[in-house]
């Protein structure tokens, strides 16, 4: 039973992290309102996101996840999860009869993400409050709150699964600051799993977790046995629910980029790894011992991960090598760290890299093992944001607990001490700071549409005006326009979509003639070009003989007839298949 204190800072804490949330996502609303109001959201997987709750709201199957507007028929099967579809999906079918369905949408968009962030940034409060006392735990709540990048999942407008994943990481980091029992090893590994059915990118993360409640479990710490196994019975559980309840129609895939047959069966036998050790362990106490007994433990589970899923070893394996190197390699969080550009680099790993240290520092100051369980998870994100930007989103928000232990620390010795602490502290200054000395553009899957943008309001709805059709589009295009039109289109941002996406770039990037094949074979019925499209080419983009060159230069093929009436920002063209070149004969 907890005492009235302790539910006195709880609520407390649970206030000023809500509070916090509020007062940004207002301001940040506010901002952006010209793009929320229209649900021109921040990024293409929240769009797609919206406009798969969309469809199943509007009957499509709970376990169909096809994009039936994208790619080659029937449909793209997504690599996504119902399970993020749950929360905002319910407020808006719960709001539509009293405020109409864009309006419940608005409302869903902002209130969700909002809801992610409060909970967030509670939770820091308790892992800081755990670690530091409370001295610290609120002021980690205002550090985690500007700590970029994480806080751009938190955006009003993402709705998409990352910010989730986040919370449910922070829900295993705050066991792993708690003494060791069976019911903190059950909570961990049910957030594992949830975590693991919404996507595989937070999978190193998890291991990282498993990691370093062996690290207690080596020493024999009391309980930690109770903890392993908590674990590991939860994960597998949550998994064998998840295989039946979230087990969609696309199962089978042949990938372990989602949560697929392939991805379950690994993530199943990685979860004996904790029991194993929890049962074999009673009988041996000596740390030796104990570490010989996880090799072996590690080395039979990886091999039967291994060979039950070898397509986790290359999860994108298999996108086309054109996309992989034109398109996979140019998003920005999909970018390693020591690839992107200076400038962004220090943005994103700026703050992350400071919380490392400073979880390092809080160590050697206190020797409290739990600052070591939660580096193992910094120091992960950053193994992982060296492979893909996006892995900065964790490192940055799970540094707050040290920097705020720091700001503690500085403040005792004075004003410019703590003044110090702050400005190393403040992720948001990171990418000021950045900007100052490496103009950039910051990477991300949307990004936030200037008025002339090709995804604006304006432009977006300038393609709602057309007729129903096939669109062939750039790639970042596409999701906006399946949500925002009647239009089914032929590539978006999906590694799954090879067909699509192949066939987009050899439409702009070849000559006309090979356009007008590509237009034939898809049944295209309108082409859009931005202003901008294919610009992160460079060079290879302004090939001589290029369509996307003669759309640039308003000297289309004879069979694309300008469309009035576009919007700044965007060319709309109507494919005139009586105009097509004739087929080469065989």
């Amino acid at each position: 039973m907890r005492t009235r204190t302790e539910r006195r800072l709880i609520l407390g804490d649970a206030l000023v992290a809500m509070l916090l949330a509020a007062v940004l996502a207002a301001a940040w609303a506010a901002r952006d309102w010209h793009q929320l109001s229209a649900l021109r959201l921040p990024d293409t997987d929240d769009v797609m996101r919206l406009q798969q709750i969309r469809d199943w709201l509007a009957g499509q199957r709970f376990n169909d996840l096809l994009q039936y507007r994208l790619g080659e028929a029937p449909g793209l099967a997504m690599h996504w999860s119902r399970l993020p579809d749950l929360v905002p999906g319910a407020m808006i079918a719960l709001l539509t009869p009293l405020v109409g369905a864009h309006q419940a949408e608005i409302i869903a968009v902002i209130i969700w993400p909002t809801l992610l962030f409060g909970a967030a940034l509670f939770l820091v409060a308790r892992i800081a409050r755990s670690l530091g006392g409370s001295s610290v735990a609120r002021t980690a709540a205002v550090v985690a709150a500007i700590a970029f990048p994480a806080t751009t999942i938190f955006l009003p407008g993402r709705i998409d699964h990352h910010g989730l994943q986040i919370v449910l990481l922070l829900v295993v980091t705050r066991t792993l600051v708690q003494p060791p029992s069976l019911g903190h090893g059950l909570t961990a590994g049910l957030a594992a799993a949830a975590s693991l059915v919404i996507g595989m990118e937070t999978a190193p993360l998890i291991a990282a977790a498993g990691l370093a409640m062996a690290g207690e479990w080596l020493f024999a710490r009391h309980a930690a046995d109770d903890r392993m196994m908590g674990f590991g019975i939860a994960l597998g559980a949550g998994l064998l629910g998840a295989s039946i309840i979230f087990k969609t129609a696309q199962w089978g895939y042949p990938a372990c980029d989602g949560f697929t047959a392939i991805a379950w069966r690994g993530a199943v036998i990685a979860a004996f790894a904790p029991m194993l050790l929890a049962l074999a362990a009673r009988d041996f106490t000596k740390p030796a011992m104990r570490a010989m007994l996880a090799i072996l433990v590690a080395g039979v589970i990886g091999a039967g991960v291994i060979a039950v899923a070898p397509q986790c070893l290359a999860p994108y394996g298999m996108i086309d090598p054109m996309l992989a190197q034109l398109w996979l390699g140019k998003v920005g969080e999909a970018q390693p760290l020591f690839s992107a550009a200076p400038g962004v680099a220090v943005g994103y790993a700026g703050v992350m890299a400071a919380g490392i240290v400073a979880t390092a520092w809080c160590f050697l100051d206190s020797r409290d093992y739990r600052w070591i369980a939660l580096l193992t998870l910094q120091v992960a994100a950053l193994a992982l944001a060296c492979v893909q930007l996006r892995g900065a989103y964790a490192g940055a928000i799970l540094a707050a607990p040290a920097l705020a232990t720091v700001i503690a620390a500085a403040r005792r010795r004075g004003t410019g001490w703590m003044a110090g602490a702050w400005i190393v502290s403040a992720g948001m200054l990171y990418p000021l700071a950045a900007d100052a000395l490496v103009p950039h553009k910051a990477p991300g899957g949307g990004g936030r549409a200037a008025a002339g943008s090709c995804t604006a309001p304006e432009a977006l709805a300038s393609l709602a005006a057309l007729p129903p059709g096939r669109l062939l589009a750039p790639l970042d295009l596409g999701a906006y326009a399946i949500a925002a039109t009647r239009l089914s289109v032929v590539g978006a941002p999906y590694h799954r979509n090879n067909a699509g996406n192949v066939a987009v770039y050899r439409f702009f990037l070849g000559r006309p003639d090979t356009a007008a094949a590509i237009a034939r074979r898809w049944q295209v019925d309108y082409v859009a070009v931005c202003a901008d499209s294919f610009a992160e080419l460079g060079a290879a983009a302004r090939g001589n003989g290029q369509t996307l060159n003669r759309l640039h230069s308003a000297h289309p093929p004879a069979w694309l007839r300008p469309v009035p009436g576009g919007a700044p920002g965007i060319s709309l063209y109507r494919v005139e298949p009586g105009l097509f070149p004739a087929a080469p004969s065989r």
